[in-house]
């Protein structure tokens, strides 16, 4: 192996990723520290011995090189590569000199995989330590890295205290060890860094590996099949995978042990990998060390969604009637904001998203790919919107080889096991009532919507120009005896304060409303500037799943965008009665606005080469309520408005519920026309358009405004 060999091969690889659309994150690896240095990961795939060391080298600019399984040398094709790549054989007669050389020099840095093999089950916990369970039986992690480092640690701290002494032993070991540049080899230290990789999805999955394997192969093995799904699937199809780098390990520490004081120190010549009592001494130590480097990976791994899904559906109480596909879901949502407040666990970054679209149509799938994969290995069987859970799946024994692509679910489910807290708050969720869980949810929803708008009002607030922070403040009024619950959702550029008026009417009349203040808004422009329409959607979103778990009849309704978004939500959910959408923006009077795109792309540009000055981000804005309204429009949020119209109008035929479009005949800022076109594309069959002859675009407040409210909610008495 030589330096030259090793960047070939990382210049291969890197190539090779270009071809791959795996995506990988890496974090922590500013902890990696100078010196000597043991990498100490887990092993669920083959390549992780290829991409490990050139992600590695990347950062610490040094050679790295890794042990590999025996059996991969066999393969000719592969053993050139990995000897190019500085793998080296698990039972190489050389091996343990070569790795102890080359760490004490500090050039070279070592990647071991503790477990000893792929653990292809993530199956590490038994009786309540780290144990390997396989079809051969159940065994321990080994010492080998451990042994190592405290071997290479031993030697330096050795030739140390023998540098002043003159001793004849000196010379001899630094031959014996090859040391070319001594000041170097006794100025550094020995770590174990421990690592962790974690994928998402990992399971196995149709790949361009597999389906060459099986034209080329009659009957490949269940084994060969099962690496090249997993594998070719992480490479092929597509995977997120996380490298996370833990605390290093010092091993000088372990050295401070009486008998091995005493070798330390010695003039003559000593046998530390022979002497009977050191090397039970080093085997104690090595284990030692071997659980806390075990308990370091494992307690890293980035708990996504698949381990979520996975532990919670292991512990969902046995239901005869089966399991509500919702309240799955309710559990899901509620145990990823547990782990995020909790802070107990490393998360994947999408966590850190809301995580709303899981209780309104799963728009990422993420759910419905899960359980979809649950049936297909015979764990649940989906009947409409329940599914029925086989537990014997969590617990019958599956080949060890096969396991990855026969029960996925369960692999999913023991690599959170090492993660003590993640799994004790999950199970705990798992076993939550239906109706718990939906209190749970409304109350973290609540609380999340009243900690977002105080810390944008916090950071955005302008002396002089941000409202008062009751005007943005959400509003829920909740009726004891309700008729209904009522969405509102209220315009651009202003806040909740705009259907005050509108909310109390309804509520007096007997229904719990709730009008959600959207992001960006109720705080100052700069805040709306930033923030992007789904960011409004998912607003809307939080409020309905409020009103979802307060009510049994739901209404949507809004003014203006807000008339937008409930269209929109009306278009991805179905368990409500009727909506109703005041002015909707489909066309705008101002001519201006249609050069809003273009305006907003040149001030992107403009900020990236560094001259903001020229931009011009805001324009006037005269409102018709200015004690609610900002004072000055963002383009950029002009733009989100035109995005988010341009993406309804396909959406507007699957609208199938009652809908009453509600209009000012001379409104100012919306074109009647345009509100006109919208309603003859709704697919609904019940479908009502009133037109009010008023010169103003705010109808929901100001002179006349009963006639408007007694329209509406004569239209949704209708439906509930």
């Amino acid at each position: 192996m030589n330096r030259f060999a090793f960047e070939l091969s990382s210049y291969t690889l890197k190539t090779f990723s270009g071809f791959s659309k795996a995506s990988i994150i890496i974090k922590g690896k500013e902890k990696i520290p100078d010196g000597s240095v043991i990498f100490c990961a887990n092993h669920f795939t083959r390549i992780e011995t290829i991409f490990l060391p050139y992600h590695i080298h990347a950062i610490t600019r040094k050679q790295v090189w890794s042990l590999a399984a025996k059996e991969l040398f066999n393969i000719p094709v592969l053993e050139g590569f990995l000897n190019k790549l500085g793998a080296l054989s698990t039972s190489d007669p050389n091996r343990d000199v070569l790795i102890l050389k080359t760490l004490l020099s500090g050039n070279v840095q070592w990647i071991i995989f503790p477990e000893g093999m792929m653990v292809k089950n993530k199956k590490l916990i038994h009786k309540n330590v780290f144990a390997l369970t396989d079809d051969m039986g159940v065994s321990r992690p080994h010492t080998g890295a451990a042994a190592l480092a405290l071997r290479c640690e031993f030697f330096r701290e050795r030739l140390s205290r023998l540098s002043t002494t003159g001793a004849p032993e000196f010379d001899r070991l630094a031959k014996a060890l090859e040391i070319t540049d001594m000041k170097r080899v006794l100025g550094q230290t020995t770590h174990i860094v421990p690592v962790n990789i974690t994928y998402y999805p990992g399971n196995a999955r149709e790949n361009i590996l597999g389906s060459i394997a099986k034209v080329v192969m009659k009957a490949p093995s269940k084994r060969v099949l099962d690496e090249l799904m997993t594998e070719g699937g992480m490479l092929f199809s597509g995977v997120d995978i996380t490298i996370r780098f833990g605390e290093p390990i010092a091993i000088a520490p372990y050295l401070n042990d009486p008998y091995i004081e005493s070798m330390l120190t010695v003039r003559r010549r000593v046998r530390f990998d022979e002497d009977i009592s050191s090397k039970q001494i080093s085997k104690q130590i090595s284990n030692g060390i071997m659980e806390r480097y075990m308990s370091a990976v494992y307690e890293m791994t980035t708990v996504n969604y698949d381990h979520v899904m996975a532990c919670i559906l292991k512990h969902f109480p046995y239901k005869k009637e089966g399991i509500d596909i919702y309240e799955f879901s309710c559990k899901v949502y509620y145990a990823i904001t547990c782990l995020l407040l909790n802070r107990i666990c490393h998360v994947s970054e999408n966590f850190y998203h809301n995580q709303v679209h899981l209780l309104i149509n799963d728009r990422y799938k993420r759910i419905e790919r899960f359980l979809s994969l649950a049936e297909k290995t015979h764990v649940i069987e989906i009947k409409g919107d329940r599914f029925f859970k086989n537990q014997a799946r969590f617990v019958q024994y599956s080949d060890f080889h096969s396991i990855r692509m026969e029960n996925p679910i369960l692999v999913m489910a023991n690599e959170v096991e090492p993660v003590p807290g993640a799994e004790i708050i999950l199970k705990k969720i798992a076993q939550k009532s239906g109706r718990g869980i939906r209190e749970l949810v409304k109350s973290r929803l609540i609380e999340k919507m009243n900690v977002d708008f105080s810390a944008a009002y916090n950071r955005y607030y302008i002396k002089g120009e941000s409202k008062k922070k009751r005007i943005g403040k959400s509003l829920f009024l909740k009726h004891e005896k309700e008729v209904a619950g009522v969405l509102l959702i209220h315009g651009y550029m202003a806040a909740p304060e705009e259907m005050k008026f509108f909310a109390n009417y309804l509520h007096e009349k007997g229904f719990t409303v709730f009008a959600p203040r959207l992001a960006g808004h109720g705080t100052a422009p700069e805040d709306l500037a930033g923030t992007q329409y789904d960011e409004w959607m998912e607003s809307v979103e939080e409020a309905y799943v409020v009103l979802r778990h307060s009510c049994d009849k739901l209404i949507i309704g809004g003014f203006s965008t807000g008339a937008g978004l409930a269209l929109e939500l009306s278009s991805r959910v179905d368990d409500y009665q009727a909506i109703f959408a005041v002015a909707p923006p489909m066309q705008l009077n101002d001519l201006g606005s249609y050069f809003v795109p273009a305006i907003d792309r040149w001030n992107a540009v403009i900020k990236k080469i560094n001259l903001p000055g020229i931009a011009k981000e805001f324009l006037e804005n005269n409102p018709e309520n200015p004690h609610i309204n900002y004072i000055r429009n963002p383009i950029a949020g002009i733009h989100q408005l035109g995005m988010l119209m341009d993406q309804l109008s396909p959406k507007l035929k699957t609208i199938e519920k009652p809908v009453l479009i509600v209009q000012s005949r001379r409104d100012p800022v919306v074109n009647p026309k345009g509100s006109l076109k919208l309603f003859e594309k709704l697919g609904a069959k019940i479908k009502e358009y009133y037109l009010f002859d008023y010169d103003r675009h705010g109808i929901l407040t100001g002179n006349g405004v009963t006639r408007v409210y007694q329209a509406i909610e004569n239209f949704i008495r209708q439906w509930v």
